[in-house]
C-alpha cells in the first residue's frame, strides 16, 4: 500500500465536497485523473473508499477511517512544511477558513486582503457554511479556523471575538414600513422579499426561521450581494434584510430606509473558533492574531 500526499488530499477533497468532480476542481486535478487516483487507492486497500450515488459521494466505514489518518498527515505535513520553511526565509501555506455569509460579505475581505499583503506565500481558501454548520467541521478538521454567529454553541472549541453587527430590514424610503422604528421578522413575512440565493448561508437561516413562525418567505428575487439587495428595493422590488453596515453604507447613495428588527438572532456577536491555536500552523495562528486585532471594538 503507497499512498502520497497527493492522494491524501484529493480523498479530504473528494469527501468535504461530497463529490468527485468538485474535489478534483479542489485539488487542480483533471475528472478522469482525479477518478483513477481514487480507483487505484481502493485497489491498493482491497475495500470501498466512497459510497457512489446519484447525489455525490460519502465515504464508508473505511474511507472516514482513511481520511481521520489523511487530515492527521496531511496536518504534519503543512507543519513540516512551516518548519523547514523558516530557514528559507518565510512562510509560505494555505489557510482553510469557514465563514457565515455575515462575516464573509462585510469584515473577511478588508481583513483577508490586508494579511494577504504581508503574507505574500500564504494562500487562503474561503468558504461561505451555515454557522453550526462550520463549528460541526472545525471539529472535525476540514478546516483550520471558522467565523461564526456568536449565538452558537461552539462546544469545546475555542473562541475569540471578532466583529459585532445586526440584520436590518431594509425598505424603500416611501414605502409604508419606512416609518416604523422598529419591527418583527414575523410581521413582514406577508411581504415580498428581494434575497440572495437560496444556497447561501443566510438565506437558509432566514427561510428556516420563517418555516419555524410557520410562514413561508416570499423570496420574489435572488441576487448575488447584499449591495444588489439595496438596489433592487431601492427600485421598490420587495423588502430584503441585509447587515446594517451594508445598509448604513449604501443609504448614503440610495433611497432607502433602515429598521431595526427586535428578534433577538438579528444582532450578531461574530466569533472566531478554531479547535486550538497550539495545533494550527504558524501562518494559520497570525491569521487569528490578525482577524482579533483588526476587529474588536469597532462596532
Amino acid at each position: 500500500m503507497r499512498f502520497d500526499l497527493a492522494d491524501l488530499s484529493l480523498f479530504r477533497h473528494v469527501v468535504e465536497a461530497g463529490s468527485i468532480t468538485r474535489g478534483a476542481d479542489r485539488a487542480h486535478l483533471a475528472l478522469a485523473a482525479a477518478s483513477t487516483r481514487i480507483r487505484n487507492m481502493e485497489q491498493a486497500l482491497g475495500v470501498a473508499l466512497l459510497t457512489r450515488g446519484r447525489q455525490g459521494v460519502s465515504p464508508t466505514q473505511a474511507g472516514r477511517t482513511l481520511l481521520q489518518h489523511a487530515r492527521t498527515i496531511l496536518r504534519q505535513a503543512e507543519r513540516l512544511h512551516e518548519d523547514l520553511g523558516a530557514y528559507g526565509g518565510g512562510l509560505a501555506g494555505q489557510i482553510r477558513v469557514l465563514s457565515n455569509t455575515n462575516a464573509l460579505t462585510e469584515f473577511l475581505p478588508e481583513a483577508l486582503s490586508s494579511f494577504l499583503a504581508a503574507h505574500p506565500s500564504v494562500s487562503v481558501d474561503l468558504e461561505e457554511r451555515l454557522s453550526d454548520e462550520i463549528v460541526g467541521l472545525i471539529a472535525e478538521g476540514v478546516a483550520d479556523l471558522g467565523v461564526v454567529a456568536g449565538t452558537v454553541d461552539a462546544g469545546g472549541l475555542e473562541t475569540y471575538p471578532f466583529r459585532r453587527d445586526r440584520f436590518v430590514l431594509v425598505v424603500a424610503r416611501d414605502h409604508p414600513l419606512a416609518k416604523r422604528a422598529r419591527i418583527g421578522f414575523e410581521d413582514v413575512l406577508d411581504q415580498d422579499f428581494v434575497g440572495l440565493d437560496r444556497a447561501s448561508a443566510i438565506q437558509r437561516f432566514l427561510a428556516t426561521k420563517a418555516l419555524r413562525i410557520g410562514r413561508p418567505l416570499r423570496l420574489r428575487v435572488q441576487l448575488r450581494s447584499f449591495d444588489a439587495i439595496c438596489r433592487l428595493v431601492e427600485c421598490k422590488v420587495g423588502i430584503g434584510i441585509v447587515p446594517e453596515t451594508t445598509a448604513r453604507r449604501v443609504s448614503k447613495t440610495m433611497a432607502i430606509a433602515i429598521v431595526p428588527l427586535t428578534d433577538p438572532w438579528a444582532v450578531r456577536d461574530l466569533t472566531i473558533c478554531l479547535r486550538g491555536m497550539a495545533e494550527l500552523p504558524l501562518y494559520a495562528r497570525q491569521l487569528v492574531e490578525h482577524l482579533r486585532g483588526s476587529g474588536v471594538g469597532d462596532q
